[in-house]
């Protein structure tokens, strides 16, 4: 559910790995692009779902993978799975759930936001009694289109410069995914960023200038507030080799 930046590409991964894959969208204009990639494509707004919502979802493994925090949108979802043959869930989260408490955070710490609108949608599918959810939280997507060199080009300025950066490459977010599913891990939430985590002035320095970009603005450094998101658990369980595990290490024009 949700064929964008990250769905497209993990649509055609799959797909290049023989399995059956259907993929959504919002736009009719996209639907010869999924076809093209050999997948079956369905025109879904998650805010109203179709009249065919459930030949969509009759399938063995959901991904959902779409940007909306509408929990009602996705409590009406919930109700329709629960009609559906699905047993196992995959939601792509963010670690944007967990608060800025300047310091390390892993998967069993409890530093979730309460408020946060993500941890509702979360704890909404993984308390669907016959489902098997996994919950992916990444960090900050980037590669390919997502050139953090770009990122701050117009002007704008890097707030809170040095705080910690929690971000993760398009590659990675697709060998992760596709590792839990081929490994079959459910039931399970996993961190999933980088191993390193340069402040925002370091990095954003970096991306800037291996593109030839001109260094951006920072702002005032002052009282910083981050969090540094550990990876070790994926690492643990799935046994994932990151392919991009260093982000000063990055070539951004060649990863593009």
């Amino acid at each position: 559910m949700g064929s964008g930046w990250l769905g497209l590409p993990l649509a055609e991964h799959f797909v290049l790995k023989g399995h059956h894959v259907k993929a959504s969208t919002t736009s009719e204009s996209r639907l010869s692009e999924l076809t093209s990639i050999n997948v079956e494509p369905f025109i879904l707004d998650v805010g109203r779902l179709p009249g065919n919502v459930q030949t969509f979802l009759q399938t063995d493994i959901l991904i959902i993978n779409i940007p909306s925090k509408d929990s009602g949108a996705f409590s009406n979802l919930a109700r329709q799975i629960e009609k559906s043959k699905i047993e196992k869930i995959l939601f792509i989260s963010s670690t944007s759930v967990y608060e800025n408490k300047n310091k390390t955070v892993s998967e069993s710490d409890g530093e979730e936001s309460s408020p946060s609108p993500l941890l509702t949608i979360e704890n909404l599918f993984r308390s669907i009694g016959k489902l098997k959810t996994t919950i992916v939280r990444f960090g900050g997507l980037i590669g390919y289109s997502r050139n953090p060199g770009k990122f701050f080009s117009k002007g704008r300025v890097v707030q809170n410069p040095d705080a910690n950066v929690n971000l993760i490459h398009r590659d990675d977010c697709i060998g992760i995914i596709s590792q839990i599913v081929e490994q079959k891990v459910w039931g399970e939430v996993f961190n999933c960023c980088t191993d390193t985590h340069p402040t925002k002035r370091e990095f954003y320095t970096h991306a800037s200038k291996s593109i030839g970009f001109p260094t951006p603005e920072f702002g005032d450094s002052g009282a910083n507030s981050f969090k540094i998101i550990s990876n070790q658990k994926v690492k643990q369980i799935l046994n994932y080799t990151f392919l991009h595990p260093d982000l000063m290490k990055l070539d951004f024009e060649k990863n593009t």
